[in-house]
């Protein structure tokens, strides 16, 4: 069998700096096994498309090292050049590697990189928020969840470990509700809710169980909708959405299909994000929506 060749890209910021170590004994451990490893780091993202076409055309698996952001910003350019992605999760959340199962320990992850079987996995298309259309790995998000991740990137005095349970309460503990008009495959349905959520992956917010049911290979969406309750209650539940308990809450609704619309209105712009990045505000009642869709199969990913 040919052996790999690898272009790693590196995001030097992920993980409050912690990519640019990650990287170095993974890379050492491929080169030893007689691997070709290309590492730059990242000059931003209207560069990175020109660094995946180089490495697609010279047949390396393109690697991702930094957090879930910056997977989510390889993985539409690397599907759509018909190449193979792998990871080195180095961010605070990691929360698409968990997904995946993916392990931690560097002679473990480059024996995945090495001898790893490509998976074909679904992405999710975006629309209607920011500029263009966005490929998606892991969940687009509008309301209480994306000015949490707001409030996580300020918050780097804190340690990794309570970075994500401080944003969320904090999040909670000033947040409004919105009102959502939620269409699934053309069926309409309208919430005064803290958040709506439009998973590929079960995982967000470093180990929320966000989506239990999520599949990355089924080709199917689901939706999670939490609907307005009070403060105190929001937090109380906070611990179940862990384990993917909160979903037997009876404000907890879960909807699946293919095509997502939604948008919404509250007392100030809501928020959107995707995997850990932020989109823009959600568009309002009269706006045309933001539109999110699954692409079956779309990216080949090492695993």
């Amino acid at each position: 069998m040919t052996a790999r060749s690898f272009s790693f890209l590196v995001n030097p910021s992920s993980g409050g700096g912690a990519a640019p170590g990650a990287v170095v004994p993974v890379a050492r451990l491929l080169r030893e096994a007689g691997a070709t490893v290309d590492v730059t780091y990242s000059p931003g993202p209207h560069a990175m498309v020109g660094l995946v076409d180089q490495a697609v055309a010279r047949g390396d698996v393109v690697v991702s090292v930094g957090g879930d952001g910056m997977l989510s910003s390889l993985a539409g350019p690397v599907a759509d050049r018909d190449g193979t992605l792998g990871m080195v999760p180095a961010g605070r959340g990691n929360d698409f590697a968990r997904m995946l199962g993916l392990p931690e320990e560097p002679e473990a992850l480059a024996q995945v990189l090495l001898e790893g079987t490509v998976r074909s996995i679904d992405l999710l298309a975006v629309t209607g928020v920011a500029p263009g259309r966005r490929l998606v790995a892991g969940s687009v998000y509008a309301g209480v969840d994306a000015r949490a991740a707001e409030i996580v990137d300020r918050a780097t005095w804190l340690p990794r470990s309570l970075q994500y349970p401080y944003a969320a309460l904090r999040s909670l503990a000033t947040y409004h509700p919105g009102h959502y008009r939620v269409s699934v495959d053309g069926v309409e349905h309208e919430y005064a809710a803290a958040t709506v959520v439009v998973a590929n992956s079960a995982y967000y917010g470093s180990g929320m169980k966000i989506a239990p049911a999520a599949s990355v290979e089924d080709g199917t969406l689901d939706v999670v909708v939490i609907e307005a309750a009070s403060r105190i209650a929001l937090m109380r539940s906070l611990p179940k959405v862990y384990d993917g308990a909160h979903v037997q809450l009876p404000e907890v609704t879960v909807l699946t299909g293919t095509r997502v619309e939604v948008r919404g209105t509250s007392r100030t712009p809501i928020p959107t994000g995707a995997d850990g990045e932020p989109l823009g505000p959600l568009p309002g009642l009269d706006a045309a929506p933001a539109v999110v869709e699954v692409l079956p199969g779309a990216l080949p990913i090492l695993c």
